[in-house]
């Protein structure tokens, strides 16, 4: 007879009993057939392979649907790590699969793997923990996900076609200046003519590009470099963050971005049952921007000290009065949560129409700007042949 000790029931919670065999699952198993589970299997390549969000995401909604039609939690986790393909992912599984076996919390051993569920995410599961209600709380939490993962996959399709019309424009302001134009130097010395300061100009750069090359290539990696170390500095994230808030037409659709996140994380935390304390100090980490973790550092500590959300927020250029009334209104009925939901449902909507907005106010842009580039280009190529082609 197994040995006692602390297993799960269908809802996540701990209880004392005989140690669940493969034997007490098989007809699960059997159902949810897959590949076998080795140790063999885990073991981790030479480059594993990454865990993306999207499958966070699924994996989560599996084990709410599992775990809501009364499957235990370690024969739900084993379930999905026997379909699952991914061996980064499996390990993961596998893991999480045996430290509940071994009696952990479901919250602890998620917060051994930091880099793929945060303290969001295991925040809301302790709170679930406590309430016996990990279910939901899973689908919730694969609900918030899903809403960040939409929202920035919105992001970077608006971004992508003035992203692709910027780097052509560099591309054949390169191949003009360093193919095109050394091609016309030799015409233009033959003639000895007087050229046009606009052609003297571009064989100048053209020359500065096609002779020293190798400078122009070391000082673009010196200035990725300088970026990605500034990055990692707080006076370089300051510095980003500053300008991402500040930028003209971007710079408002970002900020809309930033508020949605954290009002959807606040109303999330509250309405899941965690501390106003907590919920705010994990707003905070999920800001995304240096300048509004700070925001929400002093409301904490306002908050910590007495006073309301709202009154924290009052006065601040970061936070629409709008959207103080409303909270105010949220605080005083008792209906924080809802009315963040709310705001935050409104915001991602306003987001959408600022990213079409935007990105149909940068097209014509880029596409004048790249117009001005190759026309400029091709006038100075062509004004010394309209002089050399005149009578004398």
């Amino acid at each position: 007879m197994p040995d006692p000790y602390r297993n799960r029931d269908g809802l996540g919670g701990a209880f004392r009993g005989a140690a669940a065999t493969l034997d007490d699952d098989a007809p699960f198993r059997r159902e949810h057939a897959g590949p076998p589970d080795r140790d063999d299997d885990l073991d981790a390549p030479l480059l594993a392979k990454r865990i993306s969000k999207s499958e966070i995401i699924y994996t989560t909604s599996q084990l709410s649907i599992m775990v809501d039609t009364g499957i235990t939690l370690s024969a739900a986790l084993a379930g999905i790590l026997e379909q699952e393909t991914n061996p980064t992912l499996r390990k993961v599984l596998k893991d999480l699969r045996d430290s509940v076996e071994s009696g952990e919390d479901f919250s602890t051993a998620l917060a051994k793997h930091p880099k793929y569920f945060g303290r969001t995410y295991v925040s809301l599961i302790k709170a679930s923990e406590a309430t016996g209600t990990l279910g939901e709380m899973l689908e919730r939490v694969a609900g918030y996900l899903r809403k960040e993962v939409e929202m920035r996959n919105r992001i970077r399709a608006s971004m992508a076609y003035p992203m692709v019309m910027f780097v052509m424009a560099i591309g054949v302001t390169i191949f003009l200046l360093t193919y095109v134009m050394p091609k016309f130097i030799p015409i233009f010395e033959s003639r000895g003519a007087a050229l046009p300061a606009p052609t003297r100009i571009l064989i100048a750069v053209s020359g500065a590009f096609v002779n020293y090359w190798y400078f122009w290539l070391a000082g673009l990696v010196a200035l990725v470099a300088g970026v990605l170390y500034a990055r990692r500095t707080d006076w370089g994230r300051q510095g980003w963050d500053a300008v991402k808030i500040s930028l003209p037409l971007i710079g408002t659709t970002y900020r809309k971005v930033v508020i949605s996140r954290c009002l959807r994380t606040l109303a999330t935390m509250i309405a899941s049952g965690v501390s106003i304390i907590e919920a705010i100090k994990l707003t905070a980490e999920v800001s995304g921007n240096y300048h509004y973790q700070q925001l929400w550092l002093r409301v904490l500590d306002q908050v910590t000290a007495g006073r309301r959300i709202h009154e924290a927020l009052v006065g601040n250029p970061l936070f629409p009065s709008v959207l103080v009334q409303m909270i105010t209104s949220g605080e005083e009925t008792g209906k924080l949560d809802y009315v963040m939901r709310r705001v935050s449902d409104y915001y991602d909507q306003e987001v959408e129409a600022s990213l079409k907005l935007t990105t149909s106010l940068i097209e014509p842009i880029m596409i004048a700007l790249m117009g001005v580039v190759v026309g400029g280009i091709g006038l100075a190529l062509m004004l010394p042949v309209f002089s050399l082609s005149k009578p004398a």
